[in-house]
């Protein structure tokens, strides 16, 4: 199962540099001249979006849980799917040629490799594919669309939508795939209607469709507080004493021991806040829309952190800003309570964790308020944010062509082209140990999770083959908390802000000090002072207002 963890691990870095950013809606910097479009939550995409019809082809193991509209459990699988069922009939090309660009963090394998062919026969058309330099990619791209040469079909990650322009580029190079997959029409492509409502409007630009998303999920966030679950309950403290901060707080004065090399916590501050009901950027209030810098939560929410970087509960090397070791602290059992992103919860860091401690068992608390009083809320992140496009220079029947090449890249995990898709021809690129697909040598050199799914891919499943208790521990945790997701305000906007504000929106300055504040270094009236600067001189008041008049009072919030 090597290549499905290799993408697993790509996830979870791409959460980590990108997932926030999206998670505080997608902010693009306009261009010069050129109409800028915001897919937003109005009327007209409303009749645009596809409907979703839930794919029936394959049974999890363990069931989807509905949290609410759009808000959905990952299913669950306990070995990969034996029984293989096929969900395309026949070949869905008619003999097409097309270029295709996408990322790639790794080498890059040779263009006329068995792996290649095999997919070219089974799609029905011939695709060049072309992966480029994943490092570089914010850089390449931007030259191809300069000189409007871009490919056939380009995968555009969401975290890149202001280095692309993208909300420039759809209408112009980026073909309108609205005809085609608005409501009941795509229903003719059954394994792209089964893609969450929530990824195809991250795709959105200007009321219309534009994106295939493939990896989407109906349960995103920011990432969780971790626990080392089998020294805990060793210790009888369970996940559900914690109810409050100070239950929080008073647990890592029981679990520090400095002189004997064990502190409680690691860094906990992103994946924390939320707990004092802290948004991701953005609130209304009374019809008006108020930054979380202006929200007195937040800075309740750092006062509680200043503290504990000050009580000495926190690894000193957090305190130093150093997480680069993070993992290896709390495979170790130096730290045992640590943020991270869920990306991280899967069987690869369950072997690196048994590796270090046999006993080793990953938890993570479920959601909570500060004061332990009513229910906590946690705002979910954009439902992808890998997004494909399709080249508006085809004609339509190249459209409907590659449209149907998606929707077999989109079969459902464990179907039989997802099995093509994502491990190549059995007995050629994979073989099957112990029920699951094994890279060959063959395999590991030209079969690439991040060439074919990085086009179209079907919905995120949990699946963690010879690491059943990491599947079941994830979606049990998932099936806890679903209930207390909710969308936050300008969810799944793809928003297109001028240039000017860019700097006011990553406010730098305060992000600065708010990390600061949460190693110790600097105190909450600092940061009060940062924020004050930013409303005033950094452009911070500027871009609240701006936010209202183009976004909010035009498009609504999007929940």
């Amino acid at each position: 199962m090597g290549i499905e963890l290799n993408r697993r691990r790509f996830l979870s870095v791409t959460a980590s540099v990108a997932g926030l950013t999206a998670m505080g809606g997608l902010l693009s910097a306009c261009g010069g001249g050129v109409e800028q479009k915001t897919g937003a939550n109005s009327e007209a995409l409303r009749s645009a979006l596809p409907n979703y019809v839930p794919s029936t082809s394959i049974d999890p193991d363990i069931a989807s849980i509905a949290g609410g509209p759009d808000v959905l459990t990952d299913p669950g699988f306990l070995s990969y799917p034996s029984n293989r069922v096929a969900t395309v009939s026949g070949v869905p090309g008619k003999g097409g040629r097309y270029t295709t660009v996408t990322p790639l963090w790794g080498t890059i394998p040779p263009s006329d490799n068995s792996f290649y062919q095999a997919m070219n026969k089974a799609l029905g058309v011939t695709l060049d594919m072309k992966p480029a330099d994943g490092n570089n990619y914010a850089t390449i791209i931007p030259t191809m669309t300069a000189a409007k040469r871009l490919p056939d079909w380009i995968q555009l990650p969401t975290w890149w939508n202001s280095n692309f322009s993208v909300g420039e580029l759809a209408g112009s190079q980026l073909a309108d795939l609205t005809p085609y997959l608005s409501g009941d029409n795509i229903k003719q492509y059954p394994n792209l209607a089964a893609i969450p409502t929530g990824a195809w409007r991250a795709g959105a630009w200007g009321d219309k469709i534009y994106g295939i998303p493939s990896f989407s999920s109906g349960y995103v966030v920011a990432g969780t507080t971790f626990y080392r679950r089998d020294v805990l309950e060793a210790r009888g403290i369970t996940a559900d004493q914690v109810k409050s901060a100070e239950d929080l707080m008073d647990l890592g004065k029981e679990l520090t021991d400095a002189k004997g090399g064990v502190w409680a916590f690691d860094d906990v501050w992103t994946y924390l806040f939320p707990s004092w009901n802290v948004p991701l950027k953005w609130r209304v209030e009374n019809g008006k829309l108020i930054h979380k810098y202006d929200l007195p939560e937040l800075l309740d929410a750092l006062e509680w952190h200043h503290r504990l970087a000050t009580s000495g509960y926190l690894h000193p090397d957090a305190l130093a800003g150093n997480n680069a070791d993070g993992n290896v602290r709390f495979y170790s059992g130096k730290v045992l309570i640590s943020g991270g992103g869920t990306g991280a919860w899967n069987a690869a860091d369950h072997q690196s964790g048994t590796a270090a401690n046999p006993n080793f068992r990953r938890g993570s608390l479920d959601y909570f308020t500060a004061d332990g009083k009513g229910d906590p809320l946690v705002e979910m992140g954009s439902s992808t944010s890998i997004m494909s496009y399709l080249n508006s220079s085809l004609k339509p029947e190249q459209v409907e062509e590659l449209l149907a090449v998606a929707n077999y890249l989109a079969a459902p995990f464990g179907s039989v082209e997802y099995t093509l898709v994502n491990f190549g021809v059995e007995g050629v690129h994979h073989t099957m140990v112990d029920g699951v697909p094994t890279a060959t040598e063959e395999g590991k050199k030209n079969v690439q999770a991040q060439t074919f799914p990085f086009l179209a891919s079907p919905p995120a499943v949990v699946s963690n083959p010879g690491s059943d208790t990491v599947t079941k521990d994830l979606t049990a945790w998932q099936a806890a908390n679903v209930k207390h997701l909710r969308k936050p305000v300008f969810w799944n906007m793809n928003i297109s802000l001028p240039r000017s504000m860019a700097t006011a929106d990553a406010a730098q300055a305060v992000e600065d000090a708010i990390k600061d504040c949460y190693h110790g270094k600097k105190k909450v009236a600092e940061v009060k002072e940062a924020i004050t600067t930013w409303k005033s001189s950094g452009g911070g008041d500027k871009l609240v207002q701006w936010m209202d008049e183009n976004v909010l009072q035009k498009y609504g919030t999007g929940q």
